[in-house]
């Protein structure tokens, strides 16, 4: 038998283990998706083995290829290429699938399990980042790459299913890489014609190669997704076309092997063990035997982790002349890599004084992104179409498919399509991206967004218009319940400054926290710069802006954030007239106020001082720390934000008979006692804007 047959044997082996190996690991957890995993062992097996760099030793090797499954509920194939390729998951590991503290969780999470560039799971979102990796990449060889070296040099692949496809983001995603014509991706499309439903026919029979020729998208049709040739054959034909990115619509059998293969049976639940040893007797294996490599597959996979070290020197080698011949390229190359932000990038950060014009916290917020993108150049990003509403235009050139080293994103009307490229920029590395829309559409976004959080992504999400104060485009615009739900997501900081210095306070607080993302909810409308305020203290989260009063304890405390400060602090000051002591706290960011010792909340929140918030949005979480929260219970009007405010209560006037009712109410009940024993004080019929 000669070499060349044996090697073919070898590799039908080793797809068939995967098969096998995706089998035993659902029915042991009994949870999973073995069908997809089966039909797709082919695919992985050919970019495995076939086209893509990467380092089981170093999985965050800069020359490596990306790879990502879209399709996130197949994850048993990755954990299962990452077991045979050398990765930190043992079979032990496999044998864990889906259990606590594994690192095979039932679907992909970049922050668990060695080689996961992403978290994917939410259909549409994998490949969603991989328009977001292509970028990146474009984006880093347009600025490190020299004719004589390529240091930034790979691809990104992605095999998705059509859940993937029929979700929303992925169409935003997918039409933007095509339009910026980002050559170095390749999808691997499963279309295996099964959803959870049944047969795609009941409900998705668009013709998916049109549709991505429309997008700009080079198209090809693999027939049999178990011929490994026409694979590879498609896939080299997509490295060749460089202008457009790729798809390969690839036929293949879901749960291929099963009794019940074809069948949506074999999608989202075990085989049963009758089924299972039904497979492995199909392909070979001893149906009495389970978690098994054969030995030819594990040497046969040995000896692809020895290509993959060789691999890595010669890039090592490369990376050594390309740091000898440009220096200053290979170290800021590195330095952003590593996360860290360049030295001295808050020196040129704007600050305000009260005597400077008042504007809207969206403009200090275009003064200080001019600031940050001067002095960190791996800041990038843009506007979903609103760039002169949100303020995020800057001194750089626009990212586009002639000129990609351009900074400034033009991501058109896709706020979910945004969100998730962004956490695919931030996932390649060495990138901040941010984005932008009104605070109300942050919502379109928010699978993206939520997955930032997950995923420890510290992207930035500008977000303007963040009130009720937008004014005249009226509720479908004005977002009332938006900032609770920002805060009530872990792993999220929301800020809601007041003036200019709180907006820089705000970005540098976002730029250092480099796996958390950030929200800056920023206004339409006017709000001058206060005496007190100070950019640093923005990361205490809240912080005692002012005080008026004959002295002594507050008998009234107002918290405030956003818009609201200026007038609460107008209205301390008629507190003050008739003989209330009062103070004005400004909260720009819950989170951080909340990871302060208690020693510190208890100095800007004492006990036995009542404390009124006054919010133009909603009042839930606000009982954390105020006993009386002044707020939306309903949606907004269409006005100018002056007559709305005037409607709803955000008046000098109408604040101040509030906060003294407040006053007077604890005095009775004998003094507000401390942070967690409140009692709430009805305020209906004033934040309902009767």
């Amino acid at each position: 038998m000669s070499n060349k047959r044996v090697k073919i044997d070898v590799e039908s082996k080793a797809i068939d283990t995967v098969r096998v190996l995706a089998a035993d690991i659902v029915q042991k957890s009994m949870s999973g998706h073995p069908g997809a995993p089966m039909g797709c062992a082919p695919m992985a097996h050919v970019l495995f083995t076939k086209f893509m760099n990467f380092s089981p030793s170093n999985p965050d090797w800069l020359g490596r290829d990306r790879f990502v499954l879209s399709n996130g509920h197949a994850c048993a194939l990755q954990y299962i290429m990452l077991h045979l390729c050398g990765y930190g998951v043992t079979m032990d590991d496999l044998k864990s699938f889906r259990q606590l503290d594994s690192l095979t969780p039932g679907h992909p999470e970049n922050f668990v399990t060695p080689g996961v560039e992403v978290s994917t799971g939410p259909l549409g979102q994998g490949i969603s980042n991989a328009v977001g990796m292509a970028i990146a990449e474009r984006h880093l060889a347009a600025t490190f790459n020299k004719p004589d070296f390529q240091v930034v040099d790979n691809y990104t692949y992605v095999i998705c299913g059509d859940g993937c496809l029929q979700e929303g983001v992925s169409s935003e995603a997918c039409s933007l890489g095509g339009h910026l014509g980002l050559g170095r991706l390749i999808v691997l499309y499963d279309d295996n014609s099964i959803t959870i439903d049944g047969d795609t026919a009941i409900s998705f029979t668009e013709d998916v190669v049109k549709r991505f020729e429309a997008y700009g998208w080079h198209t090809q049709v693999v027939a049999d997704g178990t011929n490994t040739a026409a694979i590879m054959e498609a896939v080299e034909n997509a490295k060749q076309e460089t202008g457009r990115p790729s798809i390969i619509k690839t036929k293949t059998i879901i749960g291929h092997g099963s009794k019940k293969q074809g069948l949506e049976t074999t999608h989202g639940a075990p085989l049963g063990a009758d089924d299972v040893a039904h497979v492995k007797t199909t392909f070979g294996f001893d149906p009495s035997e389970s978690f098994v490599v054969p030995e030819e597959v594990s040497k046969f996979y040995a000896g692809l982790q020895e290509e993959s070290a060789k691999k890595e020197k010669e890039y090592d080698v490369l990376f050594a002349a390309y740091e000898s011949k440009y220096p200053d390229l290979a170290k800021e190359l590195k330095r952003r890599m590593s996360g860290e932000l360049p030295e001295g990038w808050k020196d040129k950060l704007p600050k305000f004084v009260p005597e400077d014009k008042a504007q809207g916290t969206r403009k200090y917020s275009h003064m200080v992104i001019n600031a940050l993108t001067d002095t960190i150049p791996e800041l990038m990003g843009g506007s979903a179409d609103l760039t002169g509403s949100n303020n995020t235009d800057f001194k750089s050139g626009v990212f586009q498919k002639d000129a990609y080293e351009g900074r400034q994103m033009r991501f058109g009307v896709r706020e979910h399509g945004m969100s998730s490229v962004m956490n695919g920029m931030f996932a390649y590395g060495g990138m901040r991206p941010f984005g932008a829309t009104f605070l109300n559409f942050i919502t379109y976004a928010w699978g993206g967004v939520r997955l930032s959080a997950l995923s420890k992504f510290g992207v930035v999400y500008v977000m303007t218009h963040d009130s009720i104060g937008l004014g005249e485009d009226g509720p479908t615009h004005q977002p009332v319940e938006v900032m609770e739900l920002l805060r009530s997501t872990p792993n999220m900081m929301a800020f809601r400054p007041a003036d200019g210095n709180e907006v820089t306070g705000s970005y540098m607080c976002a730029m250092e926290a480099g796996s958390t993302p950030s929200v800056l909810a920023l206004s339409r409308q006017n709000c001058r710069h206060l005496k007190g305020t100070s950019a640093e203290l923005v990361a205490k989260g809240a912080y005692n802006l002012c005080e008026h009063g004959p002295g002594g304890a507050p008998d009234v405390i107002l918290a405030a954030t956003g818009s609201e400060v200026q007038i609460c602090v107008d209205v301390a000051k008629a507190l003050a007239a008739s003989g209330t002591q009062a103070r004005v706290v400004s909260m720009p960011c819950w989170e951080l106020f909340e990871h302060q010792d208690e020693a510190y909340q208890l100095q800007v929140f004492p006990a036995g001082s009542p404390v009124m918030s006054v919010e133009a949005g909603g009042i839930q979480g606000w009982e954390r720390w105020a006993h009386a929260p002044f707020g939306m219970t309903r949606f907004g009007a269409s006005a100018p934000f002056k007559p709305l405010y005037e409607k709803f209560g955000y008046t000098v006037e109408n604040l101040t008979k509030q906060a003294t009712k407040v006053a007077e109410f604890y005095k009775v009940k004998g003094g507000a006692q401390s942070l967690v024993q409140r009692v709430d004080l009805n305020l209906a019929g004033y934040h309902n804007g009767h």
